[in-house]
């Protein structure tokens, strides 16, 4: 009998598998007073995982002020910069690096598919570290960032995997909105800040502390550490 194919993981960055949202939080504050808005961070942390043209959506719905396509510029333009100069704060979560070494030694394939920029997603990672050759799916290559699900179907794509045969691991309610549109298999960290229960109402099969607690239960997805056939 022909055993079915291991599931290939597709995994959020931020909050998934380096500790950065409350530096991306701070950054968006920092940003929205450049331009003399202010939101108050719990707000600003809800909306942190949406592309970023969401996100300042979501801010000017908010506060009912309508921006300029300058202003939405410079305050994209002044969260990245703000977000760099705190990139010293972020660490590893822990077993991210252990949780994509057991994967690979697994014989499972696996992306990195986020809404943010190229530049600090590529320094993120050497926080793991990973290889050169690693999957990176960005915003700048889809047409829509989550909760669309293109980031997801274009990761999956990448690495010639069929999404219904993928694992989604995310920290957001958008990774798992994402996950659901994309019809692949959600899974929650809470690393991100939000809470199980709602994480599972995104659609999370099953909700973890971090990516040391996914390793430890790894098996209940499918995947057997230890055996790469």
């Amino acid at each position: 009998m022909k055993s079915s194919p291991k599931p290939a993981f597709l995994f959020d960055l931020d909050g998934t598998l380096v500790d950065s949202v409350y530096q991306h939080v701070l950054a968006w504050q920092e940003a929205l007073e450049g331009i003399g808005v202010k939101l108050p961070n719990w707000f600003i942390h809800r909306r942190v995982g949406m592309s970023g043209g969401l996100v300042v959506s979501s801010f000017q719905q908010e506060t009912g002020r309508i921006l300029s396509k300058q202003e939405i510029a410079k305050v994209q333009e002044l969260h990245g910069k703000c977000f760099l100069k705190r990139l010293n704060e972020v660490k590893a979560l822990p077993g991210s690096c252990e949780l994509l070494q057991t994967l690979t030694k697994a014989g499972v394939s696996w992306a990195i598919a986020t809404s943010g920029n190229r530049g600090p997603a590529e320094k993120l990672l050497k926080l793991i570290p990973v290889e050169q050759d690693t999957i990176l799916i960005t915003h700048a290559e889809v047409q829509h960032a989550k909760p669309d699900p293109d980031l997801f179907l274009a990761a999956a794509d990448k690495l010639s995997a069929n999404i219904e045969n993928c694992v989604v691991v995310g920290d957001s309610i958008w990774d798992l909105l994402a996950a659901q549109r994309a019809r692949a298999l959600g899974v929650g960290l809470l690393s991100g800040g939000y809470g199980e229960d709602e994480l599972t109402r995104a659609g999370a099969y099953r909700v973890y502390r971090d990516p040391a607690d996914l390793l430890a239960h790894l098996y209940e997805t499918g995947v057997r550490p230890g055996h790469s056939e």
